[in-house]
């Protein structure tokens, strides 16, 4: 019975997304991150002088609206290369090959930040259902979908010591209106914060973070002691 409510209630969806996305693929590419950072960097020393944002980028909209281009969703973020490829033989695929590119973010004052960047795929699959008939995705399950999504790899990357330091989730609001470097901005507020965080660690001190964060506890789920889904909050969106 509690089954067949969940799956009415399409609670599990994004939930089994989340699991998939890190045992499938941040699990396999994530520990690999900074050693393939670490490689452009010796070649290109003034390019990652920051140590911290040695990791991989994960662009979260809770709109689900993702670009396959980068550079389309924003011309103040330009590709610049692709890092060192990992090959490996996966689920019969010889010779898979995961890799990640780096690009460079403008800011306001005109200064490059360079960081690898690409967004957590799962959420086109959560697009395309809100737009498909007989998935009966509406748009307000799509955002209680993607908020779960979100808290549920928090959670999940949390616990993984595999991966630990080597992402960055950055989960955002879309603008209500068309903002054209809005997601630049959004991309290098974080690169600023781990550059603080690093200030911070060679002075001793602790780093400030600002209360306009979006973070968790803003996407609480709110998850009963019955373990039975429930509605996400939205009266912070």
């Amino acid at each position: 019975e509690m089954s067949e409510m969940s799956e009415r209630s399409k609670q599990n969806v994004a939930h089994g997304l989340a699991w998939s996305y890190y045992v499938g693929y941040l699990k396999i590419v994530l520990p690999r991150v900074k050693k393939s950072m670490e490689e452009f960097s010796r070649a290109n020393p003034n390019v990652l002088a920051c140590r911290k944002t040695w990791k991989l980028h994960i662009l979260v909209p809770l709109s689900c609206d993702v670009y396959d281009d980068l550079e389309k969703a924003d011309s103040n973020i330009q590709y610049v290369t692709d890092l060192t490829e990992t090959t490996l033989a996966r689920a019969g695929t010889k010779k898979r090959v995961y890799k990640h590119s780096l690009y460079a973010v403008r800011d306001e004052e005109n200064q490059l930040w360079h960081c690898a960047v690409e967004y957590a795929t799962p959420l086109q699959s959560l697009y395309a259902m809100s737009q498909d008939e007989c998935a009966a995705f509406s748009r307000e399950e799509r955002l209680e979908q993607a908020k779960l999504f979100y808290r549920t790899l928090e959670e999940i990357l949390k616990g993984s010591k595999e991966c630990a330091d080597a992402y960055r989730l950055i989960a955002y609001e879309d603008a209500e209106e068309a903002e054209t470097h809005f997601l630049s901005r959004e991309i290098v507020w974080h690169l600023r914060q781990e550059h603080h965080e690093e200030v911070a660690v060679l002075e001793g001190s602790h780093p400030h973070t600002p209360s306009t964060t979006l973070d968790s506890a803003e996407l609480n789920l709110q998850i009963s002691v019955s373990d039975l889904p429930q509605p996400l909050r939205t009266d912070c969106f």
